[in-house]
Order: structure tokens, then C-alpha cells, then sequence
């Protein structure tokens, strides 16, 4: 909404030219967001310490964590609060991928809303049933796969994926696509959801993620960077730079409220829609198979669920003392903000190795 505002005062004002740029609109969202967050933040812990909406601990959890029942959840409120109205404020609101971005990510947080309001209405850790949970993400996965189909049949999209280190092989999916996309939101939701479990771990990983994102996006859509890094060019894709960049500012705003010891918590509000948003740019600007190491940390964790729920389910034996993974480590001995610093430096690494692979193909 800013922006056309700029965009139409330019005739007028020349310096407001400035606002046709997609670096400082991002680098405008980012800060936007930054400062919603931490304006916000206060008022909002407060409120939700007043209406009692505090964390449920599961019974099976670490002993440790115990101490940490009450404190305020829901914070990924202030997530997408933060993130979704500088997008609407500094993006280019004509550009269709930008909306596909933001109500991706607002209807994958009202999915998380929904079961973090029955938990503590049950008072209890369950919270929505699992089938009707995933039944949910699947159902809004499909509709974001239709509409891709729709506009990819209008030459505004393409089914094709870019696989790293092979500059020559990108295969068409066509209507295989569909099935690929929904694995993609609803894996990335879910991923995101299962490495929120200690303080500040999910955020500050994602805001690695989300940075990396944001610089994939911009490349994606510029021509010169692009036909360089011989990635395929997508124009429109340029917009969701700014929706990366106010995901990051939002990110690092929260950050600052939920660093250990966490004021609050983002609950399923917060990392369902924060997948879900990682998923959909992902498929947005053709990185989808680079996602893996973008949010390479999300990866593990998912995988050692998995992993977990497979070896005891075949075997009877649990490979990790806990699952997902951050727990076997804080089971192991380490210490909470230990186990939060050194998946934030693996989170980084994987981040660099993934712009890497731009240039190695």
C-alpha cells in the first residue's frame, strides 16, 4: 500500500524514485518488521499473561522443561503481525505470488492457531487431532498446487525443478508437480514445527533460512544474476524479496523476546506458519530442492523423528535418547543455550553452503 502511494507521489517528488527498488523496499520491510516486533512485543506478553494463555509442557518432554510452564504462547502472532503487514505495506500488492505468499503463510498459522487454542482451552499438550491437523495442511497445500497448476497453464509459472550441482537437468513434472508441491508445505510446516522446542532455536534458525531465501529470491529475479548463476529467471519472483526481508526482521524482533530464558513462546501459530512460508517461496522462486539445505537444521530434526518412530516401530530400540534431535543433545549433557548455539552455527553453515552451490554447477 506504501508503495503505490510512493510510486504515485514520484511524478512530484523525484527522491521517492527510490521506492521502485526491490533492495530498498526489503531492507524498508525488514525494519518495518523489526520495529513492529519489539513495539509490540511487551504489550503482547502482558496481554497474554493476563488472559492466562501459557504453555502446556508434554508429559513425555525433558524434566527440565518443566519450569517453563505458563510462560506466554501464541507469539507467533507477533510473527505474522510483524511479517504480513510490512509485505502489504512495501510490496507490490499487483504481483499474485506475493499474495500466494502471504495467505500460504496466514492460513497455515490459523491452521497452528487453531491448535494451540484447543490446548490451552483443554489444558492439555494435545491440542488438535493429528488427522484432522494434517488433514488441514494437506487441504490448504492443494489449493496453493491448484493455483499453481492454474497460472502454470497460463504461462505465468512452470512445473520444472533446478537441482543443485546440475546445471542440465531440470525436469518438467507437469501435473506430477501438484502431488510435490503439497509434500513441500506441509513437510516444511511440520519440520519447522518439530525444532520449536527450545528457547529461541526455531527462530533464530529460521531467520538464517529466511536471510538465505531472501537473497535466492532477489537473484531469481534479477536477469543479469540469474543468467550468470544459470538459474531459470522468473521476474515476478523478485517481489517476495520484500516478504523475505520483513520475515526476517519479524524474526529477529522475536528473537529478542524469545531468547533463552523465552518471555514467550511462538507456539504452532508461529511454526506452522513459518514453514509454511519457507515451503511456499521455495516453490515460488524454483529452490525447492535446495530448500534441503537451506533449512538444512529443520532436516535433521524432521529426520530423527522419523527415524526414532521407524527404528522402535521395527525394532523396539530408539536410536536417540529423545527425539527430535535437539532433546537427545540436551539429554546427552549439553546445556540449553549450548544446544541453541551450535544448531544456529550449523543453520549458518548449511546457509553458505547452500549460496555455494549457486556458482558449483
Amino acid at each position: 500500500m506504501l508503495y503505490h502511494l510512493l510510486i504515485s507521489l514520484y511524478p512530484q517528488v523525484p527522491v521517492l524514485n527510490v521506492a521502485r527498488y526491490i533492495t530498498f523496499r526489503t531492507a524498508a520491510a525488514s525494519l518495518t518488521a523489526l520495529a513492529i516486533s519489539l513495539m509490540l512485543g511487551p504489550t503482547l506478553i502482558r496481554r497474554l499473561r493476563a488472559f492466562q494463555i501459557g504453555q502446556v509442557i508434554r508429559q513425555e518432554g525433558p524434566q527440565s522443561h518443566r519450569a517453563k510452564a505458563g510462560t506466554p504462547t501464541m507469539g507467533g502472532l507477533l510473527i505474522l503481525a510483524a511479517a504480513l503487514g510490512p509485505t502489504l505495506l512495501w510490496a507490490d500488492l499487483t504481483n499474485v505470488y506475493v499474495w500466494i505468499a502471504v495467505l500460504t503463510t496466514a492460513a497455515f498459522g490459523a491452521i497452528g492457531f487453531l491448535d494451540d487454542y484447543l490446548k490451552i482451552t483443554r489444558r492439555s499438550s494435545g491440542g488438535l487431532a493429528a488427522r484432522y491437523k494434517m488433514g488441514l495442511q494437506i487441504l490448504t497445500a492443494l489449493i496453493v498446487s491448484l493455483v499453481l497448476m492454474w497460472l502454470a497453464a497460463q504461462d505465468l509459472y512452470n512445473t520444472r525443478l533446478i537441482f543443485p550441482f546440475f546445471k542440465q537437468w531440470i525436469p518438467d513434472l507437469g501435473w506430477m508437480y501438484m502431488p510435490f508441491a503439497v509434500f513441500v508445505l506441509v513437510a516444511w510446516s511440520n519440520a519447522v514445527n518439530l525444532t520449536d522446542g527450545l528457547d529461541g532455536l526455531a527462530i533464530s534458525t529460521f531467520a538464517v533460512a529466511a536471510a538465505t531465501l531472501t537473497a535466492l529470491a532477489y537473484v531469481t529475479g534479477h536477469r543479469v544474476f540469474a543468467e550468470y548463476l544459470l538459474l531459470v529467471r522468473f521476474a515476478p519472483a523478485a517481489e517476495l524479496t520484500v516478504f523475505c526481508g520483513a520475515l526476517v526482521g519479524a524474526s529477529l524482533g522475536f528473537l529478542w523476546y524469545n531468547a533463552h530464558p523465552a518471555e514467550i513462546f511462538m507456539g504452532d501459530v508461529g511454526s506452522l506458519a513459518l514453514g509454511g512460508a519457507l515451503g511456499t517461496v521455495a516453490i515460488l522462486i524454483k529452490q525447492e530442492i535446495l530448500l534441503v539445505f537451506v533449512g538444512g537444521v529443520f532436516v535433521m530434526e524432521a529426520a530423527s523423528v522419523v527415524i526414532q518412530v521407524a527404528s522402535f516401530k521395527l525394532t523396539g530400540k530408539r536410536v536417540f535418547r529423545m527425539a527430535p534431535l535437539h532433546h537427545h543433545f540436551e539429554l546427552s549433557g549439553w546445556q540449553e543455550p549450548k544446544v541453541i548455539t551450535r544448531f544456529l552455527i550449523i543453520a549458518i553453515i548449511f546457509a553458505l553452503f547452500s549460496l555455494t552451490t549457486l556458482k558449483l554447477r
